[in-house]
């Protein structure tokens, strides 16, 4: 399949998975009774910020995210260069999580976000997603296998596994399409292995369920073994920024 077709179909397949995983999601119940604060994250407005005001205010965040975005551990994710949106609206799942949540409470994110006022949170994406791109030293390998990219970019369909590139882009970069839910899929590009496979882990635990984007992960995790998420990280984490 060309590069061009993949980018058309893109959008199609990615608002099929999502409809398809949300159903699967909601009819574990109502995701409004799992999480006291369900957003639905479909139907949102492309964020605003002030960069120069998020650097102010982003002297907290440096202690694990490092002052560029580059994370001073790989257990950390990158900041420097994802997309606004989804940092935006993962503050905004910290700020209003329950502080004795089974996936929020364990995150010293939890009680640091809960004092950010809106406006914080999107002076504060606007500034890191402005940052260039750092990967961590010593994330890449050289003896990736193959499995990963395939998983990523062709799913597993013996597993009812869909692609990844349906909701990250063909290049693990996020969705061409900016906006609606789209803009708030992250970019994976170069993100630490440790992270994505803790990450996914937790979606295939179906933690957290606070989002209709967290319900779409959920559904899809469920059915990677850990082989599969082992490769599909250190895939992710080899590819250079």
């Amino acid at each position: 399949m060309s590069m061009n077709l993949r980018h058309r179909l893109a959008p199609a397949l990615g608002s099929m998975l999502r409809a398809l995983a949300l159903a699967g999601g909601l009819l574990i119940g109502n995701p409004a009774d799992s999480a006291p604060h369900f957003v639905d994250l479909r139907r949102i407005e492309p964020i605003h910020g002030d960069a120069a005001a998020g650097s102010k205010k982003a002297a907290v965040c440096f202690a694990c995210h490092g002052a560029n975005g580059a994370p001073v551990a790989p257990v950390f994710p990158r900041l420097s260069g994802q997309r606004p949106d989804y940092l935006y609206h993962r503050l905004v799942s910290f700020h209003l999580a329950d502080p004795k949540d089974a996936y929020y409470s364990v995150s010293p994110m939890t009680p640091l976000a809960a004092q950010l006022t809106d406006q914080d949170m999107r002076d504060l994406a606007i500034y890191f997603a402005t940052q260039p791109p750092q990967a961590m030293p010593g994330t890449a390998s050289e003896t990736v296998s193959d499995r990963g990219k395939r998983i990523f970019l062709a799913g597993d369909s013996l597993r009812g596994v869909p692609p990844c590139q349906g909701c990250h882009g063909a290049d693990a970069s996020g969705s061409s399409v900016r906006s609606g839910q789209y803009a708030a899929y992250p970019s994976l590009r170069g993100q630490s292995a440790p992270y994505l496979m803790s990450r996914i882990k937790s979606f295939r635990d179906g933690l957290p369920r606070d989002t209709s984007n967290a319900l779409i992960m959920g559904g899809v995790a469920r059915n990677l073994d850990d082989e599969s998420i082992e490769a599909l990280a250190a895939w992710l984490s080899a590819l250079s920024l």
